[in-house]
């Protein structure tokens, strides 16, 4: 069944009115018709099962006929800190950690990113990432769409996490090498805490943003023997994550 995301303010009187882009994707694309049923979500806990009324050139129109809480989102909220990598690279990794539960995506500039974006460009690459968490939430029928928020610089990493209230912070790190502590580590996350996962560029960190992310209280963990590319580390972070949380 497909989904579409609404602000509270669209659902009144046990009715629901689509507008925006969705209008178009709906009419034009779906071919949706009058009696064709639909899921939205508008950000919080509950999930509508709504039936179309009429379809119009600006808006549609549909009547709610039940409304669920389907408990699909993980109760810990995971910050995925991910350092720039270069390409398209991180298309794919915001739709898939969208998929696997992340709460938040933060792209991180730090010394080794190959890639560099101007103001403007930075702020079109953005908007292009969330367009890309939006059509990977109603894929994954996510409750939410996870935010990317603008880039920030790795010397600020400290006060984004003090601000955000990260409870957790982990930094898969090559150096790493001790698996039973890891272990501990991630069996220790307590239900509901906040959660912050750093991945480091295509470089790797350098030494100092290293130290500098430990003085910040990231406690560096090992994902076996292997290396992963930057696109791989996160996406198996959140993968192991998810396992553990998942039922919490």
């Amino acid at each position: 069944m497909h989904r579409f995301f609404v602000d509270r303010s669209q659902i009144s009187d046990a009715a629901v009115e689509i507008t925006g882009p969705d209008v178009n994707h709906i009419r034009n694309v779906l071919r949706m018709r009058p009696g064709d049923v639909f899921l939205a979500a508008c950000g919080d806990e509950w999930e509508y099962t709504c039936r179309i009324d009429s379809v119009e050139p600006d808006r549609i129109l549909a009547k709610i006929e039940d409304a669920q809480m389907p408990g699909k989102e993980l109760r810990s909220q995971i910050f995925l800190l991910q350092c720039l990598p270069k390409g398209d690279k991180m298309d794919l990794i915001v739709q898939k950690a969208v998929e696997l539960g992340a709460y938040a995506v933060v792209p991180v500039a730090s010394e080794r990113c190959v890639v560099r974006y101007d103001a403007k460009k930075a702020a079109k690459r953005v908007e292009r990432w969330n367009a890309i968490s939006e059509s990977a939430a109603k894929q994954a029928k996510r409750m939410i769409i996870p935010q990317v928020t603008e880039i920030i610089p790795f010397s600020q990493l400290g006060a984004f996490v003090q601000e955000q209230g990260i409870q957790v912070c982990l930094m898969p790190y090559e150096l790493a090498k001790n698996m039973d502590e890891t272990r501990q580590i991630l069996q220790s996350i307590a239900p509901g805490e906040r959660i912050g996962v750093l991945i480091g560029p295509e470089g790797g960190f350098a030494p100092s943003e290293a130290e500098q992310a430990i003085a910040h209280g990231f406690r560096s963990i090992t994902l076996g023997k292997r290396i992963l590319r930057t696109e791989t580390a996160g996406l198996a972070a959140l993968s192991i994550l998810m396992y553990i949380l998942e039922d919490a």
